[in-house]
């Protein structure tokens, strides 16, 4: 019976949403997200900041811990989007994006004229599946914030990361994930989630993305599920922390 009603309500949303199936079906609606979420996503990140501004802090508080034998700490943001997190890292990090949206560049500039006490290193246009461009264990940091909901693959990301990463180095992660089953969230995210994923450029409010990262071949894990600090109910249950290559 659940299963029938959240099938019956996820046909209500998505006839509500037809034009943007429509034009998701002519191969427009790709065209049009690539070159306008960026701004939506900026006004998004400022309000996410500011509530997740605590956790985000305690977060990256030990990033230094992890600054390899250069003295200067190496990191790489994937996913970065608008370059939002760039005011919580240490001064002199040397900071390389990747981002598969060239659109977001004009963006990443804004940000890095507001910081710059970090070192710019460069931006690439790339998935994070295939980073090609970034070499074996040149990283002492990955960094990962609201990105794994969206990717292709998990399990090929973190493989990445992992290459990209020394040893003895770390990814930070910050993701909202799917609710606790056989709560009200996790029954409107199943409803919510076909049209979520189009309006919000592949976004998913299901995944469990926690598996992905304990299962991935890092030797520490350190992991932590709360229920963020958001207005949006959907996107609190949130899971943050740290793993060691």
């Amino acid at each position: 019976m659940m299963a029938l009603t959240i099938f019956i309500l996820r046909l209500a949303v998505c006839i509500l949403v037809l034009p943007l199936y429509l034009l998701n079906f002519l191969g427009l609606w790709s065209w049009i997200c690539k070159k306008y979420f960026p701004y939506v996503l900026m006004k998004l990140s400022e309000t996410y900041n500011k509530q997740m501004a605590s956790k985000k802090r305690e977060l990256f508080s030990n990033l230094r811990d992890f600054t390899g034998p250069s003295g200067k700490l190496s990191l790489l943001e994937l996913g970065c989007g608008t370059g939002t997190n760039f005011k919580f890292y240490p001064p002199g990090c040397r900071v390389t994006c990747v981002d598969p949206n060239p659109n977001f560049e004009k963006f990443l500039i804004k940000s890095i004229a507001e910081n710059r006490e970090l070192q710019f290193e460069r931006f690439l246009v790339a998935a994070g599946e295939d980073m090609h461009q970034v070499a074996d264990g040149s990283m002492d940091v990955v960094v990962c914030t609201l990105v794994l909901c969206s990717v292709g693959s998990q399990e090929r990301i973190l493989r990445e990361v992992c290459r990209v990463l020394r040893p003895g180095g770390a990814f930070y992660f910050m993701e909202h994930v799917a609710a606790e089953r056989s709560t009200w969230n996790h029954f409107w995210q199943q409803v919510l989630d076909p049209a979520w994923y189009l309006l919000f450029d592949g976004c998913n409010l299901t995944r469990e993305s926690w598996k992905a990262v304990e299962k991935a071949s890092f030797s520490q894990v350190k992991l932590q599920h709360i229920q963020a600090p958001l207005t949006w109910e959907l996107l609190r249950p949130h899971i943050y922390g740290y793993a060691v290559k």
